[in-house]
């Protein structure tokens, strides 16, 4: 019998879970559980259900059957306007509603009131002296008053990390920071990443990628996902493996490891 988790320590318990649309299965049977202080790495093919768990985890979608519990509140049973504060998402579609004419302090200022776009909402100097601090933890406070549309791809996704930090939340959902960016903007967001992966005071963590390349050091656990079904799930060092990652991506893949990055390729 494994260690007893102590049910308040959980963020994200999900039991069951099935997610259809039509005849599709998106997700069948998931069992998952993510603690306070966990970092979880989300792998898996165009597919495999990566966005449908993350919608999930933000209270943006409902199961079809099965129980979610987030932040110690049932989906369905709570209001999700009440939860979505309390949790940090970034993906391709909310950098999409962003205005391109939106002042970068005002894309990261404005998740106070969870809207996407500033209109005549009032903040205080302690919101954005927070923007502010934010912006610089992520290499971008220079770039405050230039306008969102004016930015690189990586400029744009260190924004919206920012962004999702914003309301100090409980959780982080990352869905794909990485894609897009060229290698040095992915190895400068995957820095990031790892740092706030390490502070002891940042909020758990779930970052969905397609690739190992990607997984910042400081990550503690992965899921590994195939057509809506868990592979393996647990302990990073544990859960990557050549094995697991062939079937999750069903290809005979080889798995090397250098200091605290991972690197695959196929045999």
């Amino acid at each position: 019998m494994g260690p007893v988790t102590d049910l308040d320590d959980l963020v994200v318990r999900m039991s069951g879970v099935a997610v259809r649309r039509g005849r599709n299965e998106l997700l069948a049977d998931l069992d998952w559980n993510v603690e306070l202080d966990e970092r979880w790495v989300v792998l898996g093919a165009n597919g495999a259900g990566k966005t449908t768990l993350l919608r999930l985890a933000a209270a943006e979608l409902f199961p079809t059957a099965g129980t979610v519990d987030l932040l110690g509140e049932r989906l369905g049973k709570v209001s999700v306007f009440e939860l979505r504060p309390r949790i940090g998402f970034t993906s391709a579609a909310l950098g999409s509603r962003v205005p391109g004419d939106e002042q970068v302090r005002d894309v990261v200022v404005s998740a106070g009131y969870a809207v996407v776009g500033r209109w005549r909402e009032a903040y205080d100097k302690l919101d954005l002296d927070r923007a502010g601090e934010l912006l610089a933890a992520m290499g971008i406070a220079h770039l405050a008053e230039r306008t969102f549309g004016t930015l690189s791809e990586g400029e744009r996704k260190r924004t919206l990390i920012a962004r999702a930090l914003m309301t100090d939340p409980e959780m982080l959902l990352l869905d794909e920071p990485a894609a897009g960016l060229d290698l040095g903007g992915r190895e400068d967001l995957v820095a990031r990443l790892s740092a706030l992966a390490m502070d002891p005071d940042a909020p758990a963590m779930v970052l969905v990628t397609h690739h190992v390349e990607e997984i910042p050091p400081g990550f503690t656990h992965a899921l590994l996902l195939r057509d809506g079904r868990a592979v393996a799930s647990g302990l990073l060092d544990d859960v990557l493996t050549a094995e697991n990652l062939s079937k999750t991506f069903d290809q005979d893949l080889v798995l090397e490891r250098s200091g605290d990055r991972f690197f695959a390729r196929r045999r």
